[in-house]
């Protein structure tokens, strides 16, 4: 039987830090924007998403990248990418 490798898709979103007071943790608004089915407007759509910030280096305001990893915490599941 051959083996079958699984290769899991990394996510790459960027967004703005809205909150850094917690120890290696920022929170992340990342936007997008979402078509309405029946009027086809486009709304815009926020998460505000934990991230692993090492050291504290990002602060808030600053645009950053954050990429998916390994469940790190109960709520976080991305990195901070500088």
């Amino acid at each position: 039987m051959a083996k079958e490798s699984t290769t899991k898709k990394i996510k790459v979103l960027r967004g703005t830090v809205v909150s850094d007071k917690m120890q290696d943790t920022a929170v992340v608004a990342v936007s997008r924007f979402v078509k309405h089915s029946k009027y086809k407007k486009y709304l815009k759509r926020t998460a505000r998403i934990k991230a692993h910030n090492p050291g504290n280096r990002a602060k808030e305001g600053d645009i950053v990248s954050i990429r998916s990893t390994r469940p790190l915490s109960k709520d976080k599941h991305f990195e901070i990418v500088f």
